[in-house]
């Protein structure tokens, strides 16, 4: 007791305080903070310090028991005798209390009462913890050691009580075992409640009732371990009313055991009925205990028998609990069944893995109850050595299911404990004669299982079709636990077989493993796992002789044995031997026994083979390493492949398959070899041989797709080191080691563009103007090629120097026979980079943006020709689908780009035209890009500026007429027409002013030749194409009024450029007048709308005179007597034409005469009305200033008329007369005289004296004349002839 009290008082400071208020109440088991982070509550035996104080031998409860009475089952007794003198009455009401807890079960009562059971049930087991605890603490502090009675001294009566005692205590505390009884004899209606974690909150009387049956042995242990402590070592306690579990006396000893088995026994059962409802998918996701007060009896259990097993020679904790799981194994009629009887298990094996894997993981949790992953664990190997080998050769039971959870927790528990060779030895021992099994079964032939759970899944599937429904991404159903997800997989790429090798060397493992991996995969996992450990804690040891184990295992027979699966499990094992341990002895080795491999299986396995060895030329560059040994192999492979892919012909289809899938392969593996090399050796070259040079002539489009995006990936990675590079030099203070190191890292960069060079660019440049490689990728891949020109110039082959950026650019941005829709990606690749942009807008050596400017026109202008190469093949539909909407979105962003180039932006600027910074239609953009040149132009003064922007201007066209050239064929396109006359009709005459200089005119005379008057206009018995005509009559006035502003403003005047005018003028005038005379469908006439809203009055003067010139030349001239054809639709334009404009003297010496004609000898109603009203329109303006020059040529025209109708119809010429007459007095009166001769003339001609007939008319005119017309009547009445 002294040296009790003396440990007390030494460790009281940081132990009794510890947790403060906490240790006035006695530890209990509660599930009330079970909140499912793992965390037990302060009243926990762990977290209020009680299995400390147990194993550190302190008082249980130094706050408690102190006064001199306590309160037990409701009586009051002394502190320091009570269980001395009462200690059989103690124990019997402690076990009414069990029964009245256990009575409380049998009360039916719903839920309303729950609250009230619940606090019966609490007070009663609270009662039982502290009579429990009072054992504890009375142990410790009152009872006494008592020497042998040899002595012959007195003993006081209470000494002699007290010496029995501890017999009393054994004795009571083994009754009490056997009258609670074990969990297996518990209905399995109230195990099962507490078992199942839903109703533990809904049932507290059975969760009270079976944390008490689990807490009262815990308890008794605690109480023998206190009372054995309290003799000496060799001081052993017997019981007197019963004997042990073999016949001999029962002690304190074998009572500690029995408690130990008692729960042992209580724990496991309940574990067993959880396991019954665990799915293989979640053995490592359910725990063994429904609650944290198992849990805590658990990590009780782990230190109290490990501490045991310390000061005392008993055994630990996994021995205890391997000497009970290996019973499940054994059959009910065996003699060395525990005395404890179990639950039988269904499947011992799987439970074992699954318990002991769950018990390892408490293991982490210390004396007070908080979790620490870096504590050190005991291991228990030699025990799952023996479950590992179950698994692996009982051959009538195990699943591959079965066999992956076991795998699955073998390899949590290399996570827990030290490394373990034998594990790997044991399995590598089946897996080596299982290697090539698809699904690594035992026991069941594969396909059987396989097409069983197939089976069941199309049923599932069946049965929840509703569910597909909601989900139609999901292409398959599949039961969460059956093994067919991912275990029958053939490894599908190079880098997706070293992302598997690379995921079972992780330290932390997938939580799907079991799901998405075959054992075969665990195994590989356990095996990096064990490896890595046992290497860092061994060295090189462990390595070899796993080395040994399996090197010896793959020989010549072996490896011509191996299937397509065996194969791929070889390349798995090797691939993980090299990422864990010797890469370069695991690789030589691999490349020894590959040569064992048959050419039949080469051919077969062949695409197999090549992934396992691109997968090890991947893990080279990834860990830095000269790629040579595996490079030079690999390229030598793909160049023989590529040649026979080459020679093979079209219709071998299962022959250029398989060859291709070996291409593939090849590509995909060097592209993640340049992509993830840190940097580039001279071996890199090898991978880009003359295999490439053989394999792109013979590729079609969609394997050109896979091979270009391979190119573009290498170029990009290629510059991407240049750049780092080049970074790298450029920093300051570099000496001369790194420049050395730099400069030769740059010589094997060099080497492997020149490979690019030479092997594709070549195949490229040959190929820009076909449709063999998809327009796209061309684009992209000169892009690249231009790029690495810029970055490093020296590497372009010598056809391209000394300027290799402008060369390329010229090939593939520049040439006119490059589909328009590689100019404009390729293009936009280039106007991208800033950089590049400036660098070749200050060369002198070229025009860099003028030459894109023009580029640019050229791709608008032939945005709607499919297929240049024939010309007639185009797309003859709306205009807004008739483009590709992707090459529209390439060309407005190819727009964007060229918008923020400075040449154009000048444009705009001296023009002081605003234009939208992001231009989404390029037409638009187009349009406003002329006019502003246009505009441009007008402003300039001096004659070397306007020369110098004419030039300039030309160059932005180029041969602007081949580009529009397949619009005019012989099959039309409607859209393409009218973007075609539109944007050159805007042109015309925008650029007008650049038109009328001697430097563009030819141009001028060529488009008026093509657009306007081409071969088929001047046929007037063939008609025009109805689009060609419509996109015509749209843009006419355009083009007509830029041709009369060049005619005012030509430098010298030219006459074949007014006779193309006036070519024009008269082709389309009457191609364009209405089929009937009506003359509100005149108004939209192209020739008339160029007459309205000019730039300037002056500009249109040349315009109308010509039309003027020509309507009189070609649509009122007579032949003879007869009138022209369509007279009637010629007279309503001539309307048009006098509403619309101002008519000048000229203009009416052209057209009087003939409007005239037609009044006098044409009857036709519909051509005398518009005759009659065109003459008045001439009239009406000669009205004001009459005595002027109008009014004098209208007179003289007039007169003219007389002479030349006035004997022969007359009658008609005094009733035109009368019509002027009404309008302009003047003009008639100034033709008395004439008219009066004429009459006279006609009289005197005919003989017969007086026309009575004649004079009457006349007579009618005259009296509308006023005073003279009276004057002149009487004079002819007067007059004899």
């Amino acid at each position: 007791m002294d040296g009790s009290a003396a440990a007390s008082t030494f460790l009281t400071d940081s132990l009794e305080l510890e947790l403060g208020t906490e240790w006035c109440k006695p530890p209990c088991f509660s599930c009330a903070f079970d909140n499912g982070e793992g965390k037990f509550s302060g009243e926990s035996y762990l977290a209020s310090g009680a299995l400390k104080r147990l194993i550190l031998n302190l008082d249980p409860l130094p706050t408690n028991f102190e006064e001199d009475t306590v309160e037990l089952f409701g009586f009051q007794w002394v502190t320091e005798t009570a269980l001395v003198y009462s200690c059989r009455e103690l124990f019997h009401l402690f076990r009414q209390q069990i029964f009245n807890l256990e009575s409380l079960l049998q009360v039916s009562c719903d839920f309303g009462k729950i609250a009230t059971l619940h606090a019966k049930a609490d007070s009663i087991r609270q009662q039982c913890v502290v009579f429990l605890h009072y054992i504890k603490v009375f142990i410790f502090r009152c009872l006494k050691g008592h020497e042998a009675e040899s002595h012959g001294l007195p003993v006081h009566p209470y000494e002699a009580l007290e010496a029995q005692l501890p017999s009393m205590l054994v004795d009571e505390l083994r009754g009490l075992l056997l009258y609670i009884g074990h969990l297996a004899e518990l209905p399995s209606v109230t195990l099962g409640a507490f078992v199942n974690q839903n109703q533990i909150k809904a049932l507290p009387s059975i969760v009270a009732f079976i944390t008490s049956l689990l807490g009262h042995p815990l308890a008794g242990v605690g109480n023998t371990a206190y009372a054995g402590r309290k003799f000496e070592p060799e001081q052993v306690v017997y019981g007197r009313q019963f004997i042990g579990q073999a016949g001999d006396s029962l002690t304190n000893v074998s009572l500690f055991e029995e408690h130990c088995e008692h729960l042992f026994c209580d724990l496991i059962c309940l574990s067993l009925n959880r396991y019954d409802k665990v799915m293989p998918s979640e053995a490592l996701l359910i725990s063994h205990y429904p609650c944290s007060c198992v849990k805590e009896l658990w990590v009780l259990l782990i230190h109290l028998l490990d501490h045991r097993s310390k000061w005392s020679v008993t055994e630990s904790f996994w021995n205890w609990l391997n000497k009970l799981l290996k019973t499940l194994f054994e059959k009910s009629s065996d003699q060395r069944r525990p005395s404890v009887s179990l639950t039988q298990a269904k499947d011992p094996l799987g439970f074992s893995w699954w318990i002991s894997v769950h018990v390892a993981s408490l293991y982490q949790i210390d004396r007070h109850g908080v979790s620490d992953g870096t504590r050190q664990m005991e291991s228990n190997w030699s025990f799952i050595e023996e479950l590992l080998k179950q698994s692996v050769t009982v051959q009538d039971s195990i699943l591959e299911e079965q066999l992956r959870m076991h795998l699955h927790c073998c390899l949590t528990l290399c996570d827990f404990w030290e490394p373990n060779i034998s594990v790997v030895t044991i399995l590598w021992e089946y897996y080596c004669k299982n290697l090539g099994n698809s699904v690594i079964f035992t026991g069941t032939r594969t396909q059987e299982i396989l097409m069983a759970k197939l089976a069941m899944t199309e049923l599932v599937h069946q049965q929840s079709a509703h569910h597909q429904a909601k989900n139609k991404d999901n292409s398959s159903f599949s039961i969460s636990w059956l093994p067919l997800k991912g275990l029958t997989n053939i490894i599908k790429s190079p880098l997706s077989l070293l992302t598997l090798v690379r995921n079972c060397c992780c330290d932390r493992q997938d939580p799907d493993l079991y799901k998405s991996s075959s054992s075969y995969i665990i195994f590989l996992c356990i095996l990096a796992k064990a490896v890595k450990k046992a290497m860092s804690n061994s060295g090189p040891h462990p390595w070899k002789q796993v080395k040994g184990r399996i090197y010896s295992k793959f020989h010549q027979k072996r490896m011509e044995e191996l299937t397509e699966v065996g194969l791929q499990n070889f390349f798995s094992l090797f691939l993980l031997l090299a990422a864990v341990a010797d890469i370069e002895d695991v690789a030589s080795h691999v490349l020894d026994l590959l040569r064992f491999l048959r050419p039949a299986s080469m051919s077969s396995h062949g695409a197999l083979v090549w992934k396992g060895q691109m997968a090890f030329l991947l893990m080279y560059a990834q860990k830095n390493l000269d790629i040579a040994v595996w490079a030079e192999k690999l390229s030598c492979e793909f160049q023989e492949k590529a040649k026979e892919f080459l020679v093979s012909k079209n219709d071998e289809m299962v022959q250029r398959h398989t060859l291709w899938t070996l291409l593939c392969i090849y590509i995909d593996g060097v592209q993640e070899v340049f992509e993830t090399s840190c940097c580039l050796y001279p071996s890199h070259e090898h991978l880009l041989n003359d295999g490439f040079s053989m394999l792109l002539p013979a590729c079609r489009e969609s394997e050109l797709r896979t091979v270009l995006s391979f190119l573009q990936a290498v170029l990009a990675r290629i510059r991407s080191v240049h750049q780092q590079l080049c970074q790298e030099l450029q920093r300051e203070n570099v000496d001369l080691i790194v420049q050395s190191s730099l400069s030769a890292k740059e010589r094997p960069l060099a080497a492997v563009a020149g490979a690019l060079w030479r092997h594709f660019f070549s195949f490229l440049k040959s190929q820009r103007t076909t449709q063999v490689v998809p327009l796209s990728q061309l684009a992209d891949a000169a892009a690249d090629f231009t790029l690495l020109a810029v970055d490093m110039p020296n590497t372009a082959p010598p056809d391209l120097q000394p300027q290799p950026v402008i060369s390329i650019i010229q090939l593939f941005g520049w040439d006119d026979i490059i589909w328009p829709q590689v100019v404009a990606r390729y293009l936009s690749h280039l106007l991208q980079n800033s950089t590049v942009c400036e660098a070749l807008s200050q060369s002198s050596c070229v025009s860099f943006q003028s030459l894109t400017i023009r580029s640019w026109v050229r791709c608008v202008l032939q945005m709607y020709i499919k297929h240049l190469s024939d010309p007639d093949l185009l797309i003859d539909m709306n205009p807004e689908q008739a483009v590709e909407k992707e090459y529209m979105e390439q060309l407005a962003e190819m727009t964007r780009l060229l918008f923020t180039l400075s040449e154009v932006k000048n444009v705009f600027s001296k023009a002081q035209i605003e234009y939208l910074p992001s231009p989404e239609d390029p037409r638009q953009a187009l349009i406003q890009f002329l006019e502003a040149v246009g505009v441009t132009y007008g402003a300039l003064h001096t004659f070397s500026e306007k020369s110098a922007m004419a030039t300039k201007s030309l160059e932005y066209l180029g041969e602007v007429l081949k580009y529009i050239k397949p619009y005019l064929g012989k099959k039309v396109s409607s859209a393409g027409l009218q973007l075609t006359y539109g944007i050159m009709g805007i042109l015309v005459k925008s650029w007008a002013q650049i038109f009328a200089t001697s430097k563009a005119q030819k141009l001028l005379f060529r488009i008026i030749d093509c657009l306007l008057l081409p071969h088929t206009v001047l046929q007037q018995d063939k008609e025009l194409p109805v689009p060609m005509l419509t996109a015509i009559q749209k843009t006419l006035p355009l083009y007509l009024q830029g041709i009369s502003i060049v005619c005012c403003q030509s430098q010298n005047p030219n006459a074949y450029l007014s006779q193309l005018l006036r070519n024009v003028i008269e082709q389309y005038i009457g191609r364009f007048l209405p089929a009937s005379p009506c003359v509100s469908d005149l108004g939209q006439h192209p020739v008339l709308l160029a007459l309205r809203n000019p730039a300037s009055v002056t500009s249109m003067m040349p315009l109308q005179k010509h039309i003027v010139h020509t309507v009189r030349k070609s649509y009122l001239e007579f032949r003879g007597s007869s009138p022209p054809p369509r007279l009637a639709s010629v007279l309503a334009f001539t309307l048009w034409l006098f509403k619309d404009t101002e008519m000048g003297v000229c203009d009416l010496e052209l057209l009087l005469p003939g409007i005239l004609k037609c009044l006098v000898l044409v009857n036709e109603p519909q051509v005398k009305k518009l005759a009659t009203e065109s003459l008045q329109c001439m009239v009406k303006p000669c009205q004001v200033g009459s005595e002027g020059g109008p009014a004098t040529q209208l007179t003289s025209l007039f007169r003219q008329f007389i002479q030349d109708y006035g004997m022969q119809y007359s009658y008609q010429v005094y009733s035109i007369l009368e019509t002027v007459a009404m309008l302009n007095q003047h003009v008639v009166i100034q033709l008395i005289p004439t008219l009066t001769q004429s009459l006279k003339d006609s009289e005197l001609k005919s003989g017969l004296g007086r026309n009575i007939a004649q004079r009457e008319a006349y007579s009618k005119l005259l009296s509308r004349l006023g005073q003279v017309g009276q004057d002149e009547k009487q004079r002819l009445e007067s007059d004899t002839l």
